[in-house]
């Protein structure tokens, strides 16, 4: 206990508490690392934490426009597609019932152009009138008209002219229709299964697209830092699962209203997602510069001291051997580098690496 009280006298010796210096050895000095105040250019930036979700523009429901029962699902949830692949088929009476009117109007025509032709053989040879070829003139354009809108409700459905041309050349009904993709993307959701009566419009879609090039980023910002936001804005996005990656993007929409319970206001960004890492529903932090950089009087962000009150300090010198203690505002703080607002001129030398050492030997004098 001796030893410790011996040393009290040196340790107040180097402290001045009433002019808020602290002196130290040159021993001490050489672990130091004093560095001048100088200006730097610091962004404006503002960050906020959201979530990722599907880009809702680019989210596509795919049901089929007929009822029926589907047949096959090709698909299963994370597969790639193109527009137009086939996604699923269904039993549709729809179009069996639309098959089965063609085949019997292109009968219907084969007779009436048979019968034209007869009359008109007849009327050649004195055997048959001149109103008995207009009328069978009229029915087979009748019939013709008919044949021609029974062939177009058919590829309606989605068969191509080939495979209406088979149904008419085998005379058999093919009442399986095929349900394409309405979009290029990966299916996120499936309900389909085969033997599943469906319907047009009907939900659960039997499968849910999505073109994942683009991601939404969703945040919820406070209600003060509202009016910094501005449609267009780039945005800075990292999420957890990809710490060392940055996803770009810019701000699409602002709410029109602040939250009345937590006066927060929405806002929503497309991010690009070529290499498709992000899912929705990730946690996630966005930073949008708001504004021009600004320069200002800028130190090592370890030479800023938190007081136990909460207010900053820096330990200034002009020898290198006694440090002056003094309060200073802080700003923005980017890349080890923090912003004095009030405090310090551009010059100033402060300690860096051993600001903690001599708060600490000061908050000893003071209690000591």
């Amino acid at each position: 206990m001796r030893p410790a009280k011996a040393d009290q006298p040196d340790a107040k010796s180097e402290v001045d508490v009433a002019q808020q210096t602290v002196d130290i050895t040159e021993k001490q000095a050489d672990g130091f690392k004093i560095l001048p105040a100088e200006p730097r250019s610091f962004r404006v930036m503002k960050n906020a934490v959201g979530s990722i979700d599907f880009n809702q523009n680019m989210l596509v429901q795919a049901f089929t426009t007929n009822p029926g029962r589907i047949v096959d699902t090709i698909l299963n949830v994370g597969d790639t597609v193109t527009k137009g692949q086939t996604l699923f088929t269904i039993d549709s009476p729809d179009l069996l019932q639309a098959e089965s009117t063609l085949l019997a109007a292109a009968g219907v025509l084969e007779l009436q152009t048979r019968t034209l032709n007869r009359v008109k053989q007849l009327l050649k040879t004195g055997g048959g009138a001149q109103k008995d070829v207009d009328q069978a003139t009229s029915d087979q354009q009748t019939a013709e008209g008919n044949y021609k809108a029974a062939r177009d409700a058919v590829r309606i459905f989605g068969k191509t002219e080939e495979e209406v041309d088979r149904i008419l050349a085998d005379r058999k009904v093919d009442s399986i229709l095929r349900v394409p993709s309405p979009i290029s993307g990966q299916i996120v959701a499936r309900s389909a299964a085969p033997g599943l009566y469906v319907q047009p419009g009907n939900a659960p879609a039997p499968y849910t697209l999505a073109n994942l090039s683009t991601m939404w980023m969703v945040a919820n910002v406070i209600e003060t830092d509202a009016p910094a936001y501005r449609l267009g804005q780039p945005v800075a996005v990292t999420v957890p699962a990809y710490p060392n990656d940055v996803f770009r993007g810019y701000v699409t929409t602002l709410g029109l209203n602040i939250d009345p319970n937590t006066h927060r206001q929405l806002v929503r960004s497309v991010i690009d997602d070529p290499d498709h890492k992000l899912r929705a529903g990730m946690l996630a932090t966005f930073s949008i510069e708001i504004e021009g950089p600004r320069t200002s009087v800028a130190i090592p962000s370890d030479a800023i001291v938190r007081e136990g009150d909460g207010s900053m300090t820096v330990w200034v010198t002009t020898d290198r051997r006694r440090f002056k203690r003094r309060a200073v505002k802080v700003g923005l703080g980017q890349n080890g580098w923090r912003q004095i607002l009030d405090g310090l001129n551009p010059g100033e030398l402060v300690a860096s690496t051993g600001a903690i050492f001599l708060s600490n030997k000061f908050a000893i004098a003071v209690t000591g």
